[in-house]
């Protein structure tokens, strides 16, 4: 089963600064029969004005995956970390019993961002945060482990969690084809261009709930570029 949620008929807020589209319920945008998929309980498409940001705040016992689509974000937060991320490439903060942080926009252009926040497979522990170049060179055609709760993805920058994220490029034509486990919660969002899931098409910024496929193949109808996660 497919399910297509369509940009433009998101829940969504216009701060000035910050323009965001909520893929499930958050903060001003509530709906009690959208509260998630699975384990994943936020997508937030933002895209982040020049010099602005959010300031420090607290998280606790969530998986926060933040991957950029344009520009960069740079992270500071209360254990002392400091980073910036770059388009294409992915952070990851493990809350755990709790941490502030801040992301700032300090580019003098728009940052466009995907924040996805998995609730972790047990409450608490230390909080970490890291980040890791994935060029998208390297995931041209195949669908690469960017982030992973699974003991087999070494190369992926790792969250607690019974999920991993998932980044490809594809060019237009071109197909990757990905095999879930039996009753995993599949969510997949094109950053750029258009595709098609087992013939149902899905275009840039949509979303595509995936439940109780078998196999999922993804052709690119443009050039495309997209993130998936799977979760329990």
């Amino acid at each position: 089963m497919i399910e297509l949620r369509p940009f433009a008929k998101l829940g969504g807020a216009d701060h000035g600064w910050l323009k965001a589209k909520h893929h499930f319920s958050f903060a001003g945008h509530y709906d009690p029969n959208n509260m998630g998929h699975g384990a994943l309980r936020v997508w937030n498409d933002d895209e982040i004005a020049p010099n602005t940001g959010f300031p420090a705040h607290p998280h606790a016992n969530m998986e926060i995956i933040t991957y950029v689509r344009e520009g960069a974000i740079t992270h500071q937060d209360s254990l002392g970390n400091e980073g910036r991320t770059e388009a294409g490439d992915v952070q990851v903060m493990s809350a755990g019993s709790g941490i502030r942080h801040s992301e700032y926009n300090l580019e003098p252009t728009r940052t466009r961002i995907f924040q996805i926040w998995i609730e972790p497979a047990m409450r608490g522990g230390q909080p970490t945060w890291g980040s890791k170049p994935f060029p998208k060179a390297d995931r041209s055609g195949r669908l690469v482990t960017i982030a992973s709760g699974f003991v087999g993805d070494t190369d992926a920058l790792p969250i607690r969690a019974d999920a991993r994220v998932l980044a490809t490029t594809l060019k237009a034509g071109e197909s990757a084809e990905y095999e879930p486990q039996t009753s995993r919660h599949l969510y997949l969002v094109p950053a750029a261009g258009a595709v098609e899931i087992n013939g149902v098409r899905v275009n840039a910024r949509d979303g595509a709930a995936i439940r109780d496929e078998a196999k999922l193949k993804i052709t690119a109808l443009e050039d495309s570029e997209l993130v998936l996660v799977d979760a329990a």
